[in-house]
């Protein structure tokens, strides 16, 4: 009886982990191509003269084009934030890589960013360290309960990871009016910083809906509910906001990459902390999905700077000039 019940453990866990995987590779497909709508939006306003968005201008909330990008993209976080209530975040968020070859795709069509190929080399190793991450990543996790999630989160460890990327966000946001338009590492790292407490609350709110589907929960979930909602609301703003600076200011070739690699490192050391998830990895899986990771890195900056023999100039144009030709 104990076998046959521990055996039906492990194929639920396994059927929610295939699951969550069909939908963080869906979700990939709509959030690459929101970049693309949104950023054709964003040129769209900056050939009719208005004022752009980092100049504090917000002339594309008139345009529909930027709201099917934005739709695009919610129906992508929506398959995302499924996704995680499934699956490891550990594996969820590395998958992210694969947004970044659908908006080169999609880029070298409607943008007229020639990938070349070195580029399509890139795709193929992004591919390949999608694979790697998959076969590397947890297939069950460390359930709790809520009470034990709401200690995790009010913990020393999880508050100074907290401390630490608020702090940094503060210093972004200083820099910014004076280095913004020559550094994009400062928009993204706040886009990344929240990013990452928003992806902790998206795992942690499928986490409460289950103890409460359940039935298994306290009198703390619907306060938990509330607290993560509102959490989520907020980082999500944010993001956007940043997010629609560093895409009007920079190539969406040079954003995405960086984005992913700082997104995903601050990703993989909040859910160590939060979740735990690399407690039940053995060191050839955590080889594995590091290098997974590190090859994905590795294809998203050739996808980033060779997809065209004058992308490089461009970049450097970018970081002189504050109104060339997107």
């Amino acid at each position: 009886m104990h076998t046959t019940k521990q055996n039906d453990y492990i194929n639920k866990q396994n059927s929610h982990f295939y699951l969550g995987l069909c939908l963080a590779v869906s979700s990939t497909v709509f959030i690459g191509s929101s970049f693309i709508i949104k950023k054709i939006s964003l040129k769209r306003l900056f050939h009719a003269g208005g004022l752009r968005a980092s100049a504090g201008g917000y002339g594309y909330l008139k345009d529909w084009l930027w709201w099917l990008g934005l739709a695009t993209m919610g129906v992508g976080e929506l398959a995302n934030f499924a996704a995680y209530a499934f699956a490891p975040a550990s594996l969820v968020t590395p998958l992210g890589a694969l947004s970044i070859l659908v908006s080169a795709v999609l880029a070298s069509k409607y943008l007229e960013e020639k990938l070349t190929c070195a580029g399509k080399t890139g795709c193929i190793l992004c591919i390949l360290g999608s694979v790697l991450i998959v076969v590397n990543s947890p297939k069950q996790e460390d359930s709790q309960s809520v009470d034990e999630l709401m200690q995790r989160i009010w913990g020393t460890a999880f508050l100074n990871y907290i401390l630490v990327v608020s702090s940094c966000s503060v210093i972004c946001c200083a820099l910014i009016p004076k280095y913004g338009s020559r550094n994009v590492v400062l928009y993204v790292t706040i886009c990344s910083a929240f990013g990452s407490l928003t992806v902790m609350a998206c795992k942690a709110l499928g986490l409460t809906l289950k103890n409460l589907v359940s039935e298994s929960t306290s009198g703390n979930a619907a306060w938990m509910l509330i607290f993560l909602l509102l959490s989520i609301t907020v980082c999500i703003l944010v993001q956007m906001n940043y997010l629609n600076r560093a895409l009007d200011v920079f190539d969406t070739s040079l954003v995405t990459p960086v984005y992913y690699v700082i997104f995903t490192l601050l990703v993989l050391v909040a859910s160590s902390i939060l979740f735990k998830e690399w407690t039940t990895m053995s060191r050839t899986n955590v080889l594995g999905l590091l290098s997974g990771f590190c090859l994905s890195v590795v294809s998203l900056f050739l996808l980033s700077y060779f997809k065209g023999p004058n992308c490089y100039e461009l970049v450097k144009n970018s970081a002189r000039v504050n109104d060339y030709n997107l």
